[in-house]
């Protein structure tokens, strides 16, 4: 937001793209938490409690990773200005 306003293009661009990518790899993480986890859903109410808290936050990175992505290619089109960001400040 601040590299918005004070026209450092490249750094927003920089900063964007590496908090896309940390929240690609925190969903790819949790993908392999799961698949090794030594319990279910079902097992236990600790089973069930830990996969639909971080199944909920998971999808919450999923589609802010999502969000993101979308203002990045619009930062890329110039579709943003340090007067008009409203977009890009409510995807971040």
């Amino acid at each position: 937001h601040h590299s918005l306003i004070n026209f450092n293009f490249k750094e927003r661009k920089n900063r964007l793209i590496l908090t896309i990518f940390l929240g690609i790899y925190f969903s790819f993480l949790q993908l392999i938490e799961y698949r090794d986890s030594p319990f279910t859903l079902r097992d236990s109410i600790f089973g069930s409690t830990f996969f639909i808290a971080t199944g909920f936050h998971g999808i919450h990175v999923i589609i802010g990773s999502i969000f993101l992505s979308i203002s990045l290619i619009r930062l890329q089109n110039s579709h943003f200005s340090p007067n008009h960001h409203f977009g890009f400040e409510a995807s971040s």
